[in-house]
């Protein structure tokens, strides 16, 4: 096990993901001309851990998996973020990600930093017990790293409520019987009979589709009848279609691992849905849907665009291509900034990432209050501190956006970085 401040620079990933961050940050830090002290700080990430350790498979065998948990920066609070399970997890893509975290926390006014990790590994590869065993011992290995007033992980790509349940009851047995209620918010993602959030599970496709829905309204723009394609259809896919289908919009297009299908007049998302249940998870084949090619999928003619997947599928390559007039940033970091001059040049309205999809971290947070303060709030309830708290940070991107005369995800990025300057200057740097 290793705890680094620094890491030798690594050759970049296919995805080029950091780099994509560092860009995105350098533009922003000049506009809101960030002094150049805190810029040092926040170009770097505080810590990088890596971890091997072994779990025995249900053969016999042992196998080693290597695990990451970066720590960006925890000027405002804690840190906070998600864990995901993917054979292209590497240790850029993990630093990237917790930067993001660092700016959608502070965009959204949570007292949180930014963090993420996760195993590089294919899950689907292993048994339900098996993940349980390398979850529960990658928990064991991350140790007094998390916390649930240090750093709080969440459930990310191939994670669910059930791995954030492993890891709360193996965190929580590693404390004295007496202090193990004290620690249940260690994770937030909960299933809801171990703590966690009634509705957290729709919480960052309804903070899709509320943003989405915000932009038109300011755009005097009706939702009915507007045609959407989504890339991914997983949790925050199919939640964000959900929304959307229930406002009279109709989803033509949705992509996943396995394939690409359209439908002009219309694809069902719950009837979709039902399928890919009893389809291993695939949208492929689904009754009345027209298979399409992978790189066609961006092309197809709609309103509405969701990347909802892994980052960097919206490129230099494919940006031409897309007829949508709204880019709704469902997944973290789908759009490369080569490919993001492209589109507003084609005049295409992008709902950056650190604002789209924030209704999970905020969703997140009332887990984590609802654990920390004893209290229990109802479905409707929370729906609602959701579309409040999304409703104003979205007037806020949109006010500082049309004021300065700059794109939303400048607008974002200007209002995240100028709350951390603000905590470093008031707060001075020890010692």
């Amino acid at each position: 096990m290793t705890l680094t401040k620094e890491v030798k620079k690594k050759k970049q990933p296919k995805q080029g993901m950091l780099e994509n961050v560092m860009k995105q940050f350098n533009a922003a830090a000049d506009m809101v001309d960030l002094n150049p002290n805190i810029k040092k700080i926040l170009a770097v990430t505080n810590n990088e851990l890596i971890i091997h350790f072994p779990v025995r498979m249900d053969n016999g065998e042992v196998e080693i998996f290597k695990g990451y948990r970066v720590q960006h920066n925890n000027a405002l609070g804690p840190y906070k973020g998600g864990l995901r399970y993917h054979p292209t997890i590497d240790i850029d893509s993990v630093k990237a990600l917790a930067m993001w975290m660092t700016w959608k926390t502070s965009l959204a006014g949570l007292p949180y930093g930014g963090a993420k990790g996760g195993i590089q590994m294919d899950p689907k590869k292993y048994s339900h017990s098996e993940l349980e065993r390398i979850t529960r011992r990658f928990t064991y290995a991350l140790g007094e790293n998390i916390g649930p007033e240090h750093d709080i992980p969440a459930p990310d790509v191939n994670t669910s409520a059930q791995t954030m349940a492993w890891i709360a009851d193996t965190y929580m047995s590693t404390k004295a019987p007496s202090e193990r209620s004290k620690n249940q918010h260690v994770v937030t993602g909960k299933p809801i009979g171990s703590g966690g959030l009634e509705g957290r599970d729709r919480a960052t496709g309804f903070g899709v589709f509320l943003t989405i829905k915000y932009w038109a309204e300011s755009k005097k723009i009706d939702l009915k009848d507007k045609r959407f394609i989504v890339q991914g259809f997983g949790n925050v896919g199919y939640w964000a279609a959900h929304f959307l289908e229930l406002e009279g919009a109709k989803m033509v297009g949705v992509q996943d691992a396995f394939g690409s299908i359209s439908k002009a007049d219309g694809l069902s998302v719950e009837h979709l849905f039902e399928y890919t249940k009893n389809n291993n998870g695939s949208v492929q084949g689904f009754t009345g849907s027209t298979a399409v090619e992978k790189d066609d999928f961006f092309g197809l003619d709609c309103d509405i665009c969701i990347p909802a997947a892994l980052g960097n599928q919206i490129t230099a390559e494919n940006a031409s291509q897309i007829k949508a007039f709204l880019i709704a940033e469902g997944a973290n970091g789908p759009t490369t900034v080569e490919a993001e001059k492209v589109l507003r040049e084609k005049g295409i309205t992008v709902i950056p990432d650190i604002l789209c999809n924030s209704g999970g971290v905020i969703g997140s947070y009332f887990e984590w209050l609802q654990n920390r303060n004893g209290e229990l709030w109802e479905l409707d309830e929370i729906l609602a501190k959701i579309d409040k708290k999304i409703r104003e940070v979205f007037r806020k991107v949109l006010k500082t956006s049309e004021e300065k005369q700059i794109d939303m995800r400048s607008a974002a990025y200007f209002i995240a970085i100028e709350r951390i300057e603000k905590a470093y200057i008031q707060r001075g740097i020890f010692p």
